[in-house]
C-alpha cells in the first residue's frame, strides 16, 4: 500500500486566528504550523508552543526532552552548506520524528542525501513556498520527501499542492462495452501523448469521440515483430477526441503540450497523474471502433496501427485485430460537459 505524504501548512504568521482558520478548512492539511491559538479546529497543530499536537524546535536539548515525554517533535534544520547537512546523523541519533528541512539556497543534492540518510528512521518535510518546489520535494531521489511545509499566501497554490498530495489516491469507474463494428476509414492528424514516465501493461489514457464514453487506450508496452515498445507512450487518437484528465474534467488532444499533466488509468480503475514530455501530431490512416454500452451506442477514432490496443479485463487487444463481440474497458456517463466540466443535467447529442 503506498504510503500517504504528509501535507503541513505554514501559515503567515501576520494572519489572525480566525483568518488560519479559514484557511485551513479550505485547504484540509494534516497539518498547520502554527504559534496561534487555534481553538476548535480538528487538524493536528505543529507549534514552538509546548502543548500542542507536535513540539517544533531547533534545540536538541528540547528534542531530548519531548522524546522522554513522548511528545512528537519535528527538528527544524537550515541546511546551508555541506557542513551543516553533516550534522544530520547526529540528530537522527535522538530519532525526531520528523525532519523539517529548509534548504534556501540549494535544494535537489540536500534533499537527495537527506532522503538516503533519514528513511526509514524520521519522517523528512521539506520546507516550500510554491506548488513546483513542492512537487521537486516530493518526486527527488524517486522516493521522495515524506512530505512537505509549505508557507505561502496564494491559496491557488495551496490548493494545487493539496491535489498534488491528496490527489492521488482518484479513482476511475470503468464499465464493460460490446465491440459491434470496426471499420478503417480515411487519414487524419493522430496525437501521440509521450510520457516523462514508463506506463505498465494494462495502463493509459481515456480516450473518445465523446466526453461521455472514453474507451482506455493502453500505451505502447507491448513489442512487436515489426517496432519495439515505447512505454512511455500512448497513441491515444485524433485531434478532435477527448482526453480524461485529474478531477473528471476533459480536454481535447490537440490542447495538450509538454509540461502539462495527464492522468493515467488503469484497468482496475487506478490513476496516477504524469508529465507530457512532447507531443507528436502526425497523419496516419484511422479507424472507427463502434461499441455499446446497455443500449447506448459509443465510438472512439484512432491510428489504424497493430501497436495501438484497447484495453480488455484480463489483458488488451490491437485495433487491427478487435472484431464485433470484443469486450473493451470504458468509462461512461451520463450528462454533458461545459468546457471539460460536467453538467449533470445538460442535454447532449454526440454522433
Amino acid at each position: 500500500m503506498k504510503e500517504v505524504r504528509e501535507f503541513w501548512l505554514e501559515p503567515n504568521p501576520d494572519l489572525s486566528a480566525e483568518a488560519i482558520r479559514k484557511m485551513v478548512v479550505e485547504a484540509r492539511p494534516h497539518t498547520v504550523l502554527t504559534d496561534k491559538d487555534l481553538a476548535g479546529v480538528s487538524t493536528k497543530i505543529a507549534s514552538r508552543l509546548q502543548g500542542t499536537d507536535i513540539l517544533v524546535t531547533s534545540n536538541l536539548d528540547n528534542l531530548s526532552s519531548a522524546k522522554r515525554s513522548r511528545t512528537p517533535v519535528a527538528l527544524e534544520v537550515m541546511i546551508g552548506n555541506q557542513k551543516e547537512l553533516d550534522k544530520i546523523s547526529q540528530a537522527l541519533e535522538l530519532s525526531p520524528d520528523y525532519l523539517l528541512i529548509n534548504c534556501p539556497n540549494w535544494k535537489i543534492i540536500p534533499l537527495e542525501n537527506l532522503i538516503a540518510e533519514a528513511k526509514g528512521r524520521s519522517k523528512l518535510l521539506a520546507r516550500t513556498t510554491s506548488f513546483d518546489e513542492s512537487r521537486i520535494a516530493l518526486s527527488t531521489l524517486e522516493l521522495g520527501a515524506d512530505g512537505i511545509a509549505l508557507a505561502s499566501h496564494d491559496m491557488s497554490e495551496i490548493l494545487r499542492t493539496r491535489d498534488l498530495i491528496l490527489g492521488d489516491s482518484e479513482d476511475i469507474s470503468l464499465s464493460t462495452a460490446i465491440v459491434t463494428s470496426v471499420k478503417p476509414i480515411g487519414t487524419g492528424a493522430r496525437v501521440c501523448v509521450d510520457t516523462t514516465e514508463i506506463l505498465e501493461p494494462g495502463e493509459g489514457l481515456l480516450t473518445g469521440s465523446s466526453s461521455q464514453a472514453l474507451f482506455l487506450a493502453e500505451g505502447e508496452v507491448h513489442p512487436n515483430p515489426h517496432v519495439n515498445s515505447r512505454p512511455f507512450r500512448v497513441n491515444a487518437g485524433p485531434v478532435s477526441s477527448y482526453v480524461l484528465m485529474a478531477k473528471g474534467k476533459t480536454r481535447y488532444l490537440s490542447e495538450l503540450s509538454a509540461g502539462e499533466t495527464v492522468l493515467l488509468i488503469d484497468r482496475t480503475g487506478r490513476t496516477r497523474s504524469v508529465d507530457v514530455a512532447r507531443i507528436k501530431i502526425e497523419r496516419r490512416p484511422m479507424i472507427l471502433v463502434e461499441a455499446n454500452i446497455g443500449n447506448r451506442k459509443i465510438t472512439t477514432i484512432v491510428q489504424n496501427a497493430e501497436t495501438v490496443r484497447l484495453v480488455t479485463r484480463d489483458g488488451s487487444k490491437s485495433v487491427s485485430e478487435i472484431k464485433p463481440g470484443d469486450e473493451v474497458l470504458v468509462r461512461f456517463e451520463e450528462g454533458g460537459r461545459h468546457f471539460g466540466t460536467k453538467v449533470a443535467d445538460e442535454m447532449i447529442i454526440e454522433k
